[in-house]
């Protein structure tokens, strides 16, 4: 249970370091940066590995790394939907 919790608090602090690093901090709410930060953590793990320095079983430069690339494609995603004319 306790894991669970810290996953959640450090998908969190993951979700707002991408949102900083992107410029779309502010647009995302405090369950978005979970799920970024959970959702990029496993993405960035894939993608690079686990190396580096781990928290709550996540290893930190991966998953920020994932946690900018899931932003960053979320936000153009949306951005093209809002976009569209129907």
């Amino acid at each position: 249970m306790l894991h669970w919790l810290w996953a959640l608090i450090v998908g969190a602090v993951i979700g707002l370091i991408a949102g900083a690093i992107t410029g779309k901090g502010k647009s995302m709410g405090w369950i978005a940066n979970i799920l970024a930060g959970l959702i990029g953590s496993s993405l960035g793990e894939l993608l690079l590995g686990n190396w580096g320095p781990q928290v709550a079983g996540m290893a930190i430069i991966p998953s920020i790394v994932g946690a900018v690339i899931l932003v960053l494609i979320v936000s153009l995603f949306l951005s093209k939907l809002n976009h569209k004319h129907y």
